[in-house]
């Protein structure tokens, strides 16, 4: 087992997913997540041995160092793991064992806790099967690790449909408009816009303070999370200085999106100021 073998498999699994064989998919996945558990306790003994997997990028290096301390969770985060578990999840959505799908997602988040994508998936299965606290604490956690605003938007759209079952038709509208507010090109924030028009979940029947507004009195962020633009600015500072500038300018470009240029300068200027860096 290495993370070269378990990629090469990965890609045949996911072969089999794209050729509709979704049984034969995830006894493969199966057997590998077997295989890649035992690796693990065998051959990942200490915190300091970061072999076999590894933090693709600076970026989740960064933010995870500030976000996590889950010593096992440190060996070896991101791919393939994760990617494993998420096949999984979709080949035991498709042969409709939700159960099975959950606990796989499960795993995907545990080892990709910054994988905001996995945590909103398994945010939507919960809310499938009536777990709604274990979908709202999902949900909200995003906005504390979001790095994209596709997450943040995907985030508000399970709010929105949280609220529209509570029959909090105002919070809907103010959710889903936040989400559009975004600026985010995707489908299911069109379609959820769509299917809300000319009803009281109306995303345009709120302005921006008062959907603002109504988000704050439910406890949500206003937008998109100035804390996530402060983590992006620390590690663009940290990628800076360790050289790699063209993260650092990805990074910053990032903060900017999420909360304006303004906004950002502010916040920069607030890190430099107050010497968050070094807290």
């Amino acid at each position: 087992m290495s993370d070269t073998t378990l990629t090469d498999e990965l890609m045949r699994a996911e072969a089999l997913l794209i050729q509709g064989q979704d049984e034969l998919a995830r006894d493969l996945l199966l057997r590998l997540a077997e295989d890649a558990e035992e690796y693990v306790d065998r051959n990942c003994p200490t915190t300091d041995e970061l072999q076999w997997f590894s933090f693709p990028t600076i970026f989740e290096r960064l933010c995870y160092r500030r976000v996590e301390n889950d010593p096992r969770e440190l060996r070896d985060v991101g791919e393939p793991l994760d990617r494993l578990y998420g096949d999984l999840a979709l080949a035991d959505v498709r042969l409709g064992d939700y159960d099975l799908a959950i606990e796989a997602l499960k795993r995907a988040v545990r080892w990709n806790p910054m994988g905001c994508g996995y945590r909103l998936d398994l945010a939507d299965l919960f809310l499938v099967n009536g777990d709604v606290q274990e979908c709202l604490a999902l949900a909200f956690s995003v906005f504390e690790r979001a790095s994209e605003a596709k997450h943040l938007a995907r985030a508000y759209l399970v709010f929105a449909q949280w609220f529209e079952r509570s029959q909090n038709d105002r919070a809907a509208a103010a959710a889903l408009h936040m989400a559009q507010k975004l600026d985010v090109r995707d489908s299911s924030v069109d379609a959820a816009i769509d299917q809300a028009g000319d009803t009281p979940r109306d995303p345009a029947m709120l302005s921006d303070e008062a959907a603002a507004e109504v988000l704050q009195e439910e406890g949500l962020p206003d937008g998109a999370n100035a804390e996530v633009a402060i983590c992006l600015l620390m590690c663009a500072g940290d990628a800076a200085r360790m050289g790699d500038r063209n993260v650092a300018t990805e990074l910053t470009i990032r903060a900017r999106d999420l909360v304006g240029e303004s906004a950002a300068m502010a916040l920069l200027a607030l890190i430099n100021e107050e010497g968050i860096h070094e807290g």
